[in-house]
């Protein structure tokens, strides 16, 4: 039975995987570091921003101390929000699948490696902030993807917040990484890839991979979960 759908954010509902790219280049500048697109793609993309910080230091690529990273998460926010205002928008076919879960009362959430500010100006400037019942973000977990740590507290948000629990087994993740895809088995819940920033032959492990979520039915969702 379905219980819930619960969504990756960037490159699944926002087409904000260039604007944090841009983002971090901005900051990264200012140390001597550009990345390219190809390897933040390939290498990075996938990482919450102390993670990917943190691993430019461990590579020995970002000569700054690591006490240092909440400084630059903090200006490469800055930055990423002023992108979001201006060239940010909502990926199409998303607004229809959401109304098509909301009509049959299907519980929805985020679980992403955005920061929370980052999530909610999107959010609240596209008008879908009504349609998600719990939102987990970078600073609310230890471990970022491809740990499971984040869907496993978003799992126990929704739970804290419907009359009657559901089940790792009951939710459909949507990603569009193959880091969201193994963070998500690894909570053993179903997953869907959206082709949004990688080509089909990328997602492999996803249990079902679409074009655009509006492509998606109920019926498609609730068989993943027999």
């Amino acid at each position: 039975m379905l219980g819930a759908v619960i969504f990756d954010f960037d490159g699944v509902i926002t087409d904000s995987e260039i604007l944090h790219f841009r983002a971090f280049n901005a900051v990264l500048s200012d140390h001597g570091l550009e990345l390219a697109k190809k390897e933040y793609y390939a290498n990075y993309l996938g990482l919450n921003d102390k993670d990917c910080f943190r691993t430019l230091i461990g590579e020995g690529r970002l000569g700054i101390k690591a006490s240092q990273i909440g400084e630059l998460i903090r200006r490469k926010t800055l930055v990423f929000e002023e992108l979001a205002r201006t060239d940010g928008k909502i990926i199409e076919g998303v607004r229809p699948f959401l109304d098509m879960l909301a009509s049959h009362a299907v519980p929805m959430a985020i679980c992403s490696g955005a920061l929370r500010a980052e999530i909610e100006l999107i959010l609240d400037d596209s008008g879908l902030r009504d349609f998600f019942r719990a939102i987990v973000s970078a600073e609310q977990v230890k471990r970022g993807k491809p740990h499971p740590e984040g869907f496993l507290l978003t799992l126990k948000k929704l739970n804290e917040r419907l009359g009657s629990p559901i089940t790792a087994e009951q939710c459909v993740v949507v990603e569009d990484s193959h880091w969201g895809l193994k963070a998500a088995q690894a909570a053993r819940m179903h997953t869907v890839a959206v082709t949004n920033t990688y080509d089909a032959d990328q997602l492999t492990s996803a249990d079902k991979t679409v074009e655009r979520l509006d492509s998606l039915t109920l019926g498609d969702l609730t068989q993943l979960c027999h």
